[in-house]
C-alpha cells in the first residue's frame, strides 16, 4: 500500500495519451440511500483508499434530496424501521416520535447527518453527472469516467473501482400527450412536483394521472390545499397500487415488521429462501398440496384484511381504488397509508373525481378521456413511471450484456450475455416451477392491458421507457456482473437495484459486501470461480435463477425488470451475511428467531463482526500504485 494520504491521492493525476485525469481508488455514482451506504461502508472499511461520490442533483439524498421534497412527503415506514443499522434515527435529534412517519425534511436531514458522521460529506461532488463509463480491459482494470462538473467542460476521471448507485427512481419517464402543445397548462412528472408546488396555490383544478403511491400523495396534497382534483387511472394499465394501514391482520401487526418475521417469510415462495436453514419447512409449504393450501390461506387473509380495513366497497369512489392484483404477487409497490387525515374520506367528498379511463388527448385548458368525458384542467401531473436503466453510456460498445444491466433483446447474443440465453432461461424456469408449483398459476391482473406508449393519444420517442422490451438485470447477488471480465479485476458493483421494505438494512449489508468483494475477503467469493469451468457454470446458473425468479414471483410489479420483493428480504440479508462469513441467526433463542421481527437493530454489529474477522486483511491496491489507463 502506498503511503500517500487519501487527500493526496485524490489530488494526484494520471496522464493517458495527453489527457490529464484525477485518480480515485473508488468512485460511487449516486448519493441516495444506497450510494451513501456504499460510500460509507467502503470508507469505513478501507479508510486509506481515496473515494469520490458523484451525483447529478444539487443535494445528496436521491429521492429525499432537497429538490425532490414535494409537499407532504413522508416515509411509508414508521420510526425505527427506516434507518441505517449503525445510525439510529433517535427522537431527541430528529424530532420524530415512536409511531410516527418521518417527514421528507427529517429524512433529508438524517441523510446529511449520516454523511457527516461517517466522514463522507466532503467527498461528495454535487451537480456532477457521469456521462460515460468506459471499462479498461487491462491487468489492473478500472474505469475511465467522463464527468460533467457544474459550470465546467467535461473532464475524465480514472476510478480503479466503481459502484453504480444511480437508483431506480432517478430518471423520470414523461410521454407526449396528443394536444399538449395547445394545452396551455403545465405538464410535469411527479419528480418535479416540488418545482411546480406553486400550483397548490395558483391552480383551481388539476389532473393527476397514475395509480402509484406518488399519485396518491399528489391527490392528497392538492385536495387538502383546496384544489379540485380529477384523478385518472388507466383502464388498460396496472390499476391502483396496494396500500395498507400501518397495522394489519386481525392481530394488528406492524406491517413493515410483519414482513421481517422469519416464520412468516416461509409463506413466501423464495428461490434463495433455503439459505436460512429451514429448507424442510419451506419444502412442506411449497411442494405439498397441504402446504400450498396453508400458503394460499395466509395470503388470502393478509390481502382480505387490507381490503376490509380500508373499506374500499363502502363508497363508489373508493371502490375504484381497490387493487387489481393479488397481494401474494405484489412486490415493493405495496405502500402504506401515511396521511395526517383520512384519505378515503377525502376522496369521497366533492374535491376529488376518480376516472378509470384513458387520456385520449388534450386541448386548450381541457383533458379529454377515451369514454368522452372532458374537464377543465390548469395542470397535468403525470406519474408515468421511471427509466430503470442507469443513465450512463457504457463503453466499449455492447458491454451491457456482460455487465448484466438491461439491454436489447437478441437472438444472436454471445454466451457471456446471460439475459439473452434462452436455453439457460428455460432451465431455470423449469427449476422454479418444479420447486414452487403455485407459481404456475400466474395472475391476470388486466386481460385488457395495453402498454401506455401503445395506447391512443400517448407516444414516446425515448430510447428507454418502462414499456420497451429489455432484458432484466442479471447480477450475482443483485450486485456484481457474473462475467470473468469483471470478476477478475474486481472493479465493478451495482447497489440499489433491489427494492423492498428493508432498503436501509439492505443498503448497509450490500455496501459491506461490496467492500469485502473489492478486497477479496468474502467467504463465498464469486471471483473464485475464474478459471474453473464448472464453478463458472454454477455461478452463472445461480445468477440467472435468482434474477429470473422475479418474473414468476412478482409479475404484476417490477419483478421482470429488477429484484423486487417484500417477505423475501430477511433470507436475502441472510445470503449476504453468509457470503461475508457472518452468522445469519441474530436473535436470542429459537422462539425469538422464529417470531421476533428483524429490524435495523439486529444488524448494528455486522461491521464490527466483519472487521474483527478480517481486520488484518491485505488492503486494496491504490490507484496510484500502477495505472495503465487508456483513453480514446
Amino acid at each position: 500500500m502506498a503511503s500517500t494520504t487519501s487527500t493526496e491521492k485524490r489530488d494526484s493525476v494520471a496522464v493517458a495519451e495527453g489527457i490529464t485525469m484525477e485518480k480515485f481508488d473508488c468512485v460511487v455514482v449516486g448519493a441516495g440511500w444506497y450510494g451513501l451506504a456504499a460510500a460509507k461502508q467502503f470508507h469505513c472499511t478501507q479508510p486509506e483508499c481515496s473515494l469520490a461520490v458523484f451525483d447529478s442533483q444539487p443535494s445528496l439524498g436521491g429521492t429525499w434530496a432537497d429538490n425532490r421534497l414535494y409537499p407532504g412527503l413522508k416515509s411509508n415506514n414508521l420510526l425505527g424501521t427506516f434507518e441505517y443499522p449503525d445510525f439510529p434515527m433517535d427522537t431527541p435529534t430528529f424530532g420524530v416520535k415512536p409511531g410516527e412517519h418521518m417527514p421528507g425534511e427529517v429524512i433529508n436531514n438524517y441523510l446529511k447527518a449520516y454523511a457527516a458522521r461517517f466522514g463522507i460529506a466532503s467527498m461528495i461532488r454535487l451537480n456532477t453527472k457521469v456521462m460515460v463509463a468506459e471499462h479498461q480491459d487491462t491487468v489492473e482494470g478500472g474505469w475511465i469516467l467522463t464527468v460533467a462538473p457544474p459550470d465546467q467542460d467535461e473532464i475524465k476521471v480514472f476510478a480503479r473501482r466503481v459502484i453504480f448507485a444511480t437508483g431506480l427512481t432517478s430518471e423520470p419517464f414523461l410521454p407526449h400527450f396528443e394536444g399538449q402543445e395547445t394545452f396551455g397548462g403545465r405538464i410535469f412528472h411527479g419528480k418535479d412536483f416540488q418545482k411546480n408546488s406553486d400550483t397548490l396555490k395558483t391552480a383551481k383544478r388539476v389532473t393527476i394521472f397514475g395509480g402509484t403511491k406518488f399519485a396518491w400523495d399528489a391527490v392528497y396534497a392538492y385536495a387538502t390545499a383546496g384544489v379540485k382534483v380529477d384523478w385518472v387511472i388507466r383502464s388498460s394499465g396496472h390499476g391502483p397500487c396496494w396500500i395498507a394501514p400501518s397495522y394489519v391482520t386481525p392481530l394488528k401487526k406492524w406491517i413493515e415488521k410483519l414482513a421481517n418475521i422469519r416464520f412468516l417469510t416461509w409463506f413466501s415462495p423464495c428461490v434463495w429462501g433455503d439459505v436460512d436453514g429451514y429448507g424442510g419447512i419451506r419444502g412442506f409449504y411449497h411442494r405439498t398440496a397441504v402446504g400450498r393450501t396453508i400458503v394460499n390461506s395466509f395470503w388470502k387473509v393478509l390481502g382480505g384484511d387490507v381490503i376490509n380495513l380500508l373499506a374500499y366497497d363502502s363508497h363508489p369512489k373508493t371502490a375504484k381504488l381497490k387493487p387489481w392484483t393479488d397481494a401474494m404477487f405484489t412486490g415493493a409497490s405495496f405502500s402504506i397509508m401515511n396521511y395526517d387525515t383520512d384519505f378515503m374520506e377525502l376522496v369521497k367528498g366533492d374535491s376529488v373525481n376518480i376516472y378509470v379511463s384513458e387520456i385520449d388527448h388534450l386541448s386548450p385548458g381541457k383533458v379529454h378521456l377515451s369514454d368522452g368525458t372532458e374537464f377543465e384542467s390548469d395542470a397535468l401531473l403525470a406519474h408515468t413511471g421511471w427509466k430503470h436503466v442507469p443513465p450512463i453510456k457504457f463503453m466499449p460498445e455492447g458491454i451491457e450484456g456482460e455487465l448484466g444491466i438491461p439491454h436489447t433483446l437478441r437472438t444472436d447474443a454471445p454466451s457471456t450475455d446471460l439475459a439473452n440465453d434462452p436455453e439457460l432461461m428455460e432451465q431455470v424456469d423449469k427449476e422454479i416451477l418444479e420447486r414452487f408449483p403455485r407459481l404456475r398459476n400466474q395472475p391476470v391482473w388486466n386481460k385488457n392491458y395495453v402498454p401506455m406508449t401503445s395506447q391512443k393519444g400517448i407516444t414516446s420517442e425515448d430510447e428507454v421507457t418502462p414499456y420497451k422490451a429489455l432484458t432484466p438485470y442479471m447480477l450475482h447477488r443483485f450486485i456484481v456482473p457474473p462475467a470473468e471480465r469483471f470478476l477478475r479485476s474486481r472493479d465493478t458493483a451495482f447497489i440499489g437495484i433491489v427494492s423492498n421494505f428493508s432498503n436501509m438494512i439492505t443498503a448497509h449489508l450490500q455496501g459491506l459486501w461490496i467492500s469485502a468483494y473489492f478486497a477479496g475477503s468474502l467467504d463465498r467469493d464469486p471471483s473464485a470461480a475464474i478459471g474453473d469451468d464448472e464453478a463458472m457454470r454454477r455461478l452463472r446458473h445461480e445468477t440467472v435463477l435468482h434474477n429470473r425468479f422475479g418474473r414468476w414471483r412478482y409479475p404484476t410489479d417490477w419483478g421482470s425488470k429488477n429484484p423486487n420483493f417484500i417477505f423475501d428480504a430477511v433470507p436475502y440479508l441472510d445470503l449476504l451475511q453468509r457470503d461475508l462469513g457472518l452468522p445469519i441467526w441474530r436473535k436470542k433463542g429459537f422462539l425469538a428467531e422464529m417470531y421476533d421481527p428483524y429490524g435495523p437493530e439486529d444488524y448494528r454489529s455486522v461491521n464490527a463482526e466483519w472487521l474483527a474477522k478480517y481486520g488484518d486483511i491485505k488492503k486494496l491496491d491504490s490507484a496510484d500504485v500502477k495505472t495503465e489507463a487508456s483513453a480514446d
